[in-house]
């Protein structure tokens, strides 16, 4: 399957504040993360973004929050975004088809949310530098069942170069700055 910026969206779940600091590799997490949204963006790709209990877990971390343009987040109980009506119905306005997800953490919230994706006929891309979970183990685990359940997964820079398609791109310059 070729993902490109046609009926695709990036899926930003529940990086915040309460629950970054735990994560394993957070620096790298994070710095990866913000690549891959300002890539999204430059690509002109619609974003959503989920909070998970905001009371609880507070907002979404401000370094993310600071690259995304006119934030705004659907609130969600369920670990399962594709379980949240706000998320679904951002989708069926976009006609989504690929959803991008970045988010944590990869045992949990990513990987129902992407198995429910992939249930509902959409091609979830689980871009793997940009997930993480409190222990390794957690995110080896979710490794291992995105390969059961047959769900692509994919590095940040792979698929910006991927969606930009050619370095005669309008955009590839400045991918090719982020990515470096």
């Amino acid at each position: 399957m070729r993902i490109t910026k046609k009926n695709t969206i990036g899926l930003v779940i529940d990086i915040q504040e309460r629950l970054f600091p735990v994560m394993w590799e957070n620096e790298a997490l994070l710095k990866n993360c913000k690549i891959l949204i300002q890539g999204l963006q430059t690509l002109k790709l619609p974003l959503i973004t989920t909070q998970q209990y905001t009371k609880g877990l507070g907002e979404t971390h401000q370094d993310i929050k600071s690259v995304i343009d006119n934030f705004s987040f659907v609130e969600k109980r369920a670990f399962s975004c594709y379980d949240e009506p706000g998320v679904v119905d951002k989708l069926n306005e976009t006609d989504a088809k690929n959803i991008i997800i970045c988010g944590i953490e990869s045992h949990v919230c990513v990987l129902q949310t992407a198995v429910d994706l992939k249930a509902a006929g959409l091609n979830p891309v689980v871009v793997i530098d940009c997930v993480s979970s409190r222990a390794k183990e957690n995110i080896e685990l979710a490794k291992e069942r995105f390969r059961h359940e047959e769900i692509l997964t994919t590095s940040y820079e792979s698929v910006l170069f991927e969606l930009t398609r050619s370095s005669g791109a309008a955009e590839f310059r400045a991918i090719s700055g982020l990515v470096k």
